[in-house]
Order: C-alpha cells, then structure tokens, then sequence
C-alpha cells in the first residue's frame, strides 16, 4: 500500500472536480466519499442535491474564517492510497478506516480532542482513494503535517499487516520523489509511457555515464533534447540546473523545469560532479572530455565492460562499505550505458534492469567516489563506441557482459540485504531478473553456434575434456555433463588448448569465482569467464560446419546418440 502525498496546493474544488470526474478518466468510476472529517459532509457523486461547491465551501470553511491576510497560501493537502496490484478489492468500510487512520498519523486529524483539519475521502477506483484536507484546524492554527509523507508511509506498513496486504519494503528516504497524480494522468492523456519527471530522471542519469566535466554532461544532455536552464552564483560559477522536455507544457504553455535534485537525490549538480571530481584527484586524470578522442568498437567497450563487472564483483562482497556503495553506484552507469547503446532485441529489457537498478544505487551508506573509476570508464567506453549490432562479435560480447553484470549485481543483492537495505535489495533483485531476460535474447546465437560446434566434436577430443572438467571441478562436473551447455563449454575447453592455454587452468581459475550457484546454467557462466580470460572471440558463427558430424563425435560418453538441437534460451 503506498500514499503518496503531494505537494500543497490552493483550489480545493480543482482538485474535487478532477476526483469527481468521469468522462476524460477511464479508471474514474463510481467516484463517491469513504469518510470525510464529520462522517456526514455532502457527496456529489451519490447524493444528487449535493454538489462540489457544497463540499469545497465545507472544507474551506475554517480556511475562509482566517483574515485574508492570514490565509496559507497553500492550504490543499492532498494524499491518493493506494493498494497492490496483487491485493484483494477492499471495501468501502475498510478504505474509510484507512483514511481515518491515514490522517490520524500525518497530523491531519489527530483525534484524542486535538483539533484537526476539515478532509474527505474519495473513491473512484477499486484499489485506491484519495484523500483530500485544508490545512487549517478549526480552531485557526496550521495543521502540524511535517513529513506527513514518512508518517503516512509507517502507517500504511501497519495497516498492511493488520489487513493481511501486500507488504511493501519500508523506505530509508533516499528514493527518488514519485510522480505525482497529476503528472501521471497528465503522461496519460499525452500517451507517454512515463511521466516527464521520469524521462528526464532516465535521460539526465544516461547523460551522467561515464561524463568526465560539466561541459560533457551539459552537452549530452542538450543533444538528448533537453531544454536547460543554469543556475549561476554572482561570481559566474554555476550552481545548478533544471531540465524540461520540450513538448511538456504548463498550462500558460511554458515548459515544466524540474531541478536535478527533484529527479533523483544523486542528480543535483554538486552530487553529480562527485564522480568526475573523484577520477580527477584519485587518479591526477583530467577532467575534460578530449581524453578518449579515437571511439572502440562497440565489442571491444563490451569486453572490458565484462572485466570490470568481475573485479567489482569481488569488491563488492569484500571491500569497506562506502567503497561498495561507490561500486553499486558505478553499476548503474553501466547499465544505462548498456541500455542505451545495445541492439533492438535486448534494449528493452536492459532498459528496465536499468530503471530497475536506480532504486539500489544509492542508501544511507556514502559512496566513496574514485574508487569506481574502472566501472565509470567502462560505462564511458560504451557511450563512445556507439550502438552495437544485434549479432556478430558485438552481440555476443553484449551477452558476456550481461553474464558478468548479472553477477555484480546479485553481490548489491546480497550486499543491500545484509545492510537491511530492503527496497534497495527488491530491486536489485527485480534488476537481475531483466538481465535475465536480456541474457537469453542476447546469448541464443552465439551460445546456440558455440553448442553446434561442440556436438561435432571427435570423440578422443570429447573425453579428454570431459576428464579435465571431472579433474578439476569434481564437485560440478555432473552437474555440467548434464546441462545442454555442456557442449558449448566442451568447445570453448578445445578453444583455448587451441589458443595455447592450459585448459584446467583456466578452468579451475573460472570455477574459483565466486557466485556459480546463482547461475540457471554453470556451463554457460564458465564459458563466457573461459573466452574473456583466454582472450578469445566471443562469437563463433562462422566456424559452424553445416555438414552432420559422425555420430559418434556428436556423443558424450555415456549418452545415447540424438539429433542435435538447435540454439536455446540460455540464461546466466
């Protein structure tokens, strides 16, 4: 159950038409009261006699009683409640006691003889109301709603448990600001997927990705579209910034500007230079934007994307606090790089392993920044190399490098849920299952030619691998002969005694690395850790034979003989 309180405004009866009105909103239904402040105020939506002058008079009244002079400016307070999509439809009694209790908690009507607000609740959908309040008591005061939002939110975790609901992980108020009802009805009548304060969070933390100066990030976002306002200090240093979209318009027809820090708390502009200002004192590197002046192949950003995410890996589970926390932070960078840069086929879903991931990028531990350079510099790389294609080296590097992200970020999992990080930890997790999803568009080609290439395999060839693998990883070998893998695996072993490596090597090497037991498919995990370490390529399309192999060289030991399948879903 989430309230989400909205900032004061100053037309009571605005705000009740929009609750009361049916015909611009398809999800407005029935609108009717729950509750109000007396149990009887008028209700327009099922009392015919009443209307919305009569309600918007009866809560404005204490306001109204104040001499002009003292009046707040903006006495509307407005919060909606609303349930998960997975709880059962509540009743009309239930809803009115949330309310009661909603503005119990939040000051608005304390109750226990202390004078509150005037407010009504209104239903026009089954699994949220609204509720709506002047701020005014009856005996003339302001109503104490300081952090009325926190205190709604604590309330709404008791009344879950109490109701039996869907309970949502509490918050540690490092989230990004929600967009308000207004905004998401008005991306709505726009036909926006998102709201403008959400693409612009999206689009100004894609601009951020490995942006080394202010010039370079201000430059991004402009070529993204973005209008931009600056802030300066009298001296002509610049403060800050805001940012519209160019179709987002206010009622007089001016765009909407929304300051960094209304976006995301690490979007402000002095957190944001945080990260270049890192890389610069750390690393004595300059911080203007002609250090990367000839652009790598999209496959080449891909492969040191994959050896970044390993080593972070390992700090993130055993580094200090705050330089994990500068990791997690990086990893973010590096997914809307990723998203933003890789083919049709996986952009989606590693668009919202990136939207995801924003909520795990930052708690109440401070990242250290500059320690992540490797992280920022890849997220960087993949910026500049450009768009990759869906096939070839460039898509099956982009599958290596989901593997070894899906692994980074599984260890901010485990690392958030062992602070007690717990909306960070959900969605990390929630992360991790797009990158899934990601993986197994990305990784079926080149998985699928690696596994053809491994079923024509000689059969001495075959065993002599099998042995290595039952040698050095005795207690996953079985399970690896047993997954369809094991055949692309098989092929990537033949691959690197051909390049010159020790297979067991560089086997045990893979398997030492932690977090194997998070893989769908251990085979897939080593293969893409065998061709990173011995510096093979990625993809192996064309070595694929199109002619059948004996049948005996297509059969692991033990194995009955069977026609070969063609490429599968493959998951990390």
């Amino acid at each position: 159950m989430i309230p989400s309180v909205n900032p004061s405004g100053s037309d009571t009866r605005g705000l009740l038409y929009y609750l009361y009105e049916t015909g611009k909103y398809e999800d407005h239904t029935d609108p009717h009261l729950v509750a109000s402040f007396d149990g009887m105020s008028p209700d327009p939506g099922r009392d015919p006699n009443a209307t919305l002058t009569d309600l918007q008079q009866l809560l404005d009244q204490p306001v109204m009683a104040l001499a002009k002079h003292a009046r707040p400016a903006k006495h509307v307070w407005h919060t909606s409640v609303r349930a998960d999509p997975g709880d059962r439809i509540l009743s009309d009694e239930e809803w009115a006691d949330i309310a009661r209790r909603i503005v119990a908690a939040t000051g608005i009507d304390p109750g226990g003889g202390q004078p509150g607000c005037r407010w009504a609740a209104v239903r026009h959908a089954d699994d949220h109301i609204h509720i709506v309040a002047t701020l005014v008591t009856e005996d003339g005061h302001r109503a104490d709603d300081f952090r009325s939002g926190a205190r709604a939110q604590a309330e709404a975790r008791l009344i879950e448990k109490e109701l039996g609901l869907h309970q949502v992980a509490p918050g540690d108020g490092t989230a990004a600001q929600r967009p308000t009802s207004a905004e998401r009805h008005k991306a709505e009548r726009q036909g926006r997927e998102r709201t403008a304060r959400e693409e612009l969070r999206e689009t100004v933390r894609g601009a951020v990705s490995g942006a080394r100066s202010d010039e370079e990030f201000f430059d991004r976002l402009a070529a993204a579209g973005l209008l931009i306002r600056k802030r300066a200090a009298p001296s002509g240093g610049l403060l800050g910034y805001k940012v519209a979209l160019p179709d987002d318009l206010n009622a007089q027809g001016e765009p909407v500007f929304y300051p960094g820090a209304r976006l995301a708390p690490d979007l402000s502009l002095p957190r944001i230079r945080e990260r270049w200002s890192a890389d610069a004192r750390d690393h004595d590197a300059p911080t203007d934007t002609s250090a990367h002046t000839t652009p790598d192949r999209p496959a080449a950003a891909r492969r040191r994307t994959a050896s970044a995410a390993w080593q972070a890996v390992l700090v993130v589970e055993h580094g200090e606090d705050a330089v994990a926390a500068a990791h997690i932070a990086a990893a973010g960078e590096i997914l809307d790089a990723l998203a933003k840069t890789s083919a049709a086929h996986t952009r989606r879903e590693l668009r919202e392993a990136a939207w995801a991931f924003e909520r795990a990028s930052r708690s109440h531990v401070k990242a250290v920044r500059g320690h992540d350079r490797a992280l920022r510099q890849a997220a960087r790389d993949l910026v500049h190399s450009g768009p990759a294609l869906g096939r070839g080296e460039d898509g099956a590097t982009t599958a290596m490098a989901i593997d070894m992200l899906f692994f980074l970020i599984t260890a901010a999992v485990h690392w958030h849920a062992k602070k007690g990080h717990a909306q960070q930890a959900a969605a990390a997790r929630q992360a991790a299952e797009h990158l899934r999803a990601a993986y197994q568009a990305a990784a079926a080609q080149p998985l699928g030619a690696l596994y053809q290439r491994g079923r024509r395999l000689g059969r001495p060839l075959v065993q002599r691998h099998t042995s290595v693998l039952r040698d050095t990883v005795p207690e996953l070998a079985e399970q690896i002969l047993a997954e369809p893998g094991w055949y692309a695996l098989a092929a990537t072993l033949a691959d690197v005694e051909a390049a010159g490596h020790d297979p067991a090597a560089l086997l045990g090497e893979a398997a030492r690395r932690r977090e194997l037991e998070t893989a769908e498919s251990v085979s897939d995990v080593l293969v893409w850790r065998l061709r990173r370490a011995a510096g093979l390529p990625a993809d192996t399309s064309d070595q694929v034979i199109d002619t059948p192999a004996p049948e005996h060289s297509a059969r692991r030991p033990g194995q009955q003989a069977q026609e070969p399948s063609g490429p599968r879903r493959a998951r990390p």
